[in-house]
């Protein structure tokens, strides 16, 4: 009986491709929740896909001030910026402060929830 031999660089090709599709369909799932969510705020859905600009929408959205975009530049004061600014997107549509350390934490689960749900943006609270 003799032994099969894998080719590892054949192998560790389609490891690759696994990784990159699954990285991909996560990525599309945040990238469609924060599209419609956009949308459900009445911001352009596009800005989902610009880097930058969808943050400072973010912070819009949540009510914060222009400036807490440059929060998210600075190392450990970013994590803390992103679930206060996801806690206060949440509460603009109505969700819990749990939902909003979920769409910081979780993103790929709840921003598709939240995008695609049938809660409202109140604005201005």
């Amino acid at each position: 009986m003799a032994l099969i031999r894998q080719d590892p660089v054949a192998l560790q090709a389609a490891e690759f491709g696994v990784e990159l599709g699954l990285q991909l369909a996560i990525l599309g799932l945040i990238v469609a929740g924060m599209w419609m969510t956009f949308k459900k705020a009445g911001e352009p859905g596009w800005a989902a896909i610009i880097p930058i600009y969808n943050t400072y929408l973010l912070v819009k959205i949540g009510g914060n001030a222009w400036w807490w975009v440059l929060l998210f530049f600075v190392p450990v004061i970013n994590i803390i910026a992103a679930a206060k600014v996801s806690i206060d997107v949440a509460g603009r549509f109505g969700k819990s402060i749990l939902f909003g350390l979920g769409l910081a934490l979780l993103p790929f689960v709840c921003y598709p929830i939240l995008g695609f749900d049938s809660s409202q943006y109140q604005g201005a609270i």
